[in-house]
């Protein structure tokens, strides 16, 4: 599915790994169908390994965790949302560039 930095979330492990996180948490929303979301994967592989210390990086896979994604109001695949504090701070929807995510972690952490 993903690099050894990318974490998977789940309905299970949301809450503690990403709303409890005392660092900032990049989550990919996707599905395996999704081609712009597979497009999307190796940018999210590298800011994975860039951020690995500093920042979580992880994947939510719509399809078999749909209440987090309602929860989220996701409505298009691959959306990007950076969390702070359990809280998110940015959304990005489509295949966004690694510029503008490691930016907008970067902003996440300094804040």
């Amino acid at each position: 599915m993903a690099s050894a930095n990318v974490l998977e979330f789940n309905t299970g492990n949301f809450e503690t790994e990403v709303l409890g996180a005392e660092q900032p948490v990049l989550v990919d929303f996707w599905a395996e169908w999704c081609m712009p979301c597979r497009m999307l994967a190796p940018t999210i592989d590298q800011i994975a390994a860039d951020f690995a210390g500093k920042a979580k990086v992880g994947k939510v896979d719509t399809d078999g965790n749909q209440e987090i994604g309602v929860q989220y109001e996701i409505s298009a695949i691959p959306t990007v949302i950076i969390f702070k504090g359990g809280q998110p701070v940015r959304k990005f929807v489509g295949v966004t560039n690694k510029a503008d995510l490691a930016a907008a972690l970067n902003e996440a952490m300094s804040v």
